[in-house]
């Protein structure tokens, strides 16, 4: 469980083009390393508000810029990592035990979040000193 924010990774996704406008299908197991079992979105996230600011135990995401753009903080207690989506067809895979915090959203930004969990309130952990704290017992 020594999950670091060098285990999340940003992942491009298939893009098919047609004139008409573009698809990208997802697939659990096969596009993104877990079966999907949750899928939400977040949108009119107004201008300067700060999203997320938690961690889970066993809850495997990709977090994608459906529209717009903003960035994603990635903590694993010892190491910070701001990784910024803007493009629909790339997704951030963000492991358990990673704190995340979304920031920075630009007018009519959706996030896409592909969640292999249902939820589960007692998978979040909500309070960054009880993260830092199960860190260190890792």
């Amino acid at each position: 469980m020594g999950s670091t924010i060098y285990n999340c990774s940003v992942i491009e996704l298939s893009k098919i083009h047609n004139r008409a406008g573009n698809i990208t299908p997802v697939h659990g197991n096969i596009d993104v390393p877990f079966h999907i079992e949750r899928v939400y979105y977040l949108y009119d996230v107004p201008s300067g508000e700060t999203r997320g600011g938690h961690a889970h135990k066993e809850l495997h995401q990709l977090i994608v810029a459906a529209s717009g753009s903003f960035d994603v903080v990635l903590d694993d207690g010892k190491n910070k990592r701001t990784i910024s989506l803007n493009r629909p067809n790339y997704g951030l895979y963000v492991t358990p035990y990673i704190w995340r915090e979304l920031v920075n959203f630009s007018s009519g930004a959706v996030l896409l979040v592909l969640a292999s969990m249902k939820y589960h309130e007692s998978d979040y952990i909500r309070e960054y000193s009880e993260f830092l704290n199960i860190k260190n017992e890792l």
